[in-house]
């Protein structure tokens, strides 16, 4: 019998056709249900879990709710050619994103460099898989979003800003992708999320409580406040974020922005930002996807401080722990048990390696 802090590894087909089917069982189509699925496997693989599976049940309970709708594509709110404004009325995020990036790419190889924004947006998990795809069709690409209020002002104590995740990838010239993808706060709330739920501590310098005290428990670390990553410049990254996505799209900002794990009937109201830029119409003599991997190169053989064996460079460790699980997946037994909970419910088939969990 395995313990809450050791994933179950499950084949990667395996894992999809569960959330595919769950979805669909919801009512959502299933190329909606696939395009969801994707983003949420490529995070458990990468040894993102906190934007993995362990989403869909709380994606469920808002369809059931009907704050996320079950639309198949966000409607085109506003066209300037290289600027683009999409309303995604709540829709999944990752429907939205999806159609996003597709819209940024194309523009981007018309005019150079496109933006895509999104406004009444849905979670759309990790933001780096967004801007991958961008990269691997041979732009610069650059993914945000903003949350609901969940950090002070650095000295505050009192919750003005969302953690909102940036993610960069550029285009390569080998197998190793070079992205940076980060949470402006020192943690995102779902790794507390997946700490809270199999009764671990959290680092210290991740979180305060409700009254501003440091604090190592999950717990009252979600009822608290996240801590902005190296303080007032991650705070001040936030900050221009949330208007680079909401105001630049006439969408939600700051407390506009509603609890993702709040009432699950009130719609999100998230806001979105999608830059795709096509390097190759800057006239470069030299193509920007092999510095980019020269220069990675350059990090990852540079030498190491006293103590450390090797050195990475940007989004090369999840690359690796990707590789590592092949066509498996490690998804949490606490998660596991509600997606086999869920199935039941649906008259959906589990994986049989879950029947004694």
């Amino acid at each position: 019998m395995p313990t809450d802090n050791s994933p179950i590894r499950v084949s990667t087909d395996v894992l999809r056709e569960l959330v595919v089917s769950l979805l669909v069982a919801e009512g959502v189509s299933a190329d909606v249900a696939r395009s969801v699925a994707d983003p949420l496997i490529a995070a458990d693989q990468g040894g993102k879990a906190s934007h993995g599976v362990m989403l869909l049940p709380m994606y469920i309970e808002r369809i059931r709710a009907g704050s996320v709708s079950k639309a198949e594509f966000a409607q085109v709110a506003h066209d300037a050619k290289a600027v683009v404004v999409l309303d995604a009325a709540n829709a999944l995020g990752q429907v939205s994103a999806k159609q996003a990036i597709t819209l940024a790419i194309e523009r981007a190889r018309r005019y150079g460099l496109a933006m895509v924004t999104v406004r009444n947006a849905f979670h759309f998990g990790e933001a780096g898989f967004w801007a991958r795809k961008m990269a691997d069709a041979g732009c610069v690409g650059i993914a945000m979003a903003n949350t609901r209020p969940l950090m002070p002002a650095p000295g505050g104590a009192e919750r003005v800003l969302g953690n909102n995740p940036l993610a960069i990838a550029m285009p390569h010239a080998d197998d190793i992708p070079v992205e940076l993808d980060m949470a402006m706060s020192a943690s995102a709330m779902g790794k507390i999320r997946l700490a809270q739920g199999v009764e671990q501590e959290i680092p210290d310098g991740w979180a305060v409580d409700a009254q501003g005290i440091p604090t190592r428990d999950a717990a009252k670390a979600i009822a608290g406040m996240l801590l902005p990553a190296a303080g007032p410049k991650g705070f001040g990254l936030a900050f221009m974020i949330d208007l680079l996505c909401g105001g630049l799209s006439d969408g939600g900002v700051a407390d506009e922005v509603q609890p993702l794990y709040g009432a699950s009937a009130t719609p999100y109201n998230s806001a979105q930002a999608f830059l795709a830029i096509d390097a190759s119409q800057f006239g470069l003599q030299r193509p920007l996807e092999l510095r980019a991997s020269e220069l990675a190169a350059k990090v990852r053989t540079s030498t190491p401080a006293a103590g450390t064996e090797r050195l990475y460079s940007p989004g090369e460790i999840s690359w690796q722990i990707a590789q590592a699980n092949g066509q498996t997946c490690p998804v949490a037994v606490d998660v596991a048990r509600q997606l086999a909970g869920l199935a039941s419910v649906a008259g959906v088939q589990a994986p049989a390696t879950w029947a004694d969990i």
